[in-house]
């Protein structure tokens, strides 16, 4: 198996990120650490543990749907940082057009 400073080089080169020899050496230190423990909890038996997505319950909690007062077009477009007619205006995303 190739030492854990040649995995943090090829992990590096696989991400384009340039690492000096001393980034290298600490990462690969931790990578190894992270190895060593990942082993150590492939040792332990598993077999009657069901296979989890989640370690913690997952539901839904459900409420009501109740109709609310809402507040005023025109006074939430006054608290706006810009606003264009009756909308927002927000910055575009996409590339100017």
């Amino acid at each position: 198996m190739p030492g854990p400073d040649l995995d943090v080089r090829y992990v590096a080169k696989l991400a384009r990120l340039a690492l000096t020899d001393e980034e290298a050496r600490v990462y690969g230190a931790q990578l190894a650490d992270i190895l060593a423990h990942v082993g150590a909890l492939n040792e332990l038996d598993t077999s009657d543990v069901a296979a989890t997505a989640q370690v913690i319950e997952s539901r839904n909690v459900w409420r009501e749907d109740e109709l609310r007062p809402c507040l005023p077009h025109d006074e939430v477009l006054a608290e706006a940082p810009q606003a264009q007619g009756p909308y927002f205006r927000v910055p575009r995303i996409i590339g100017e057009a």
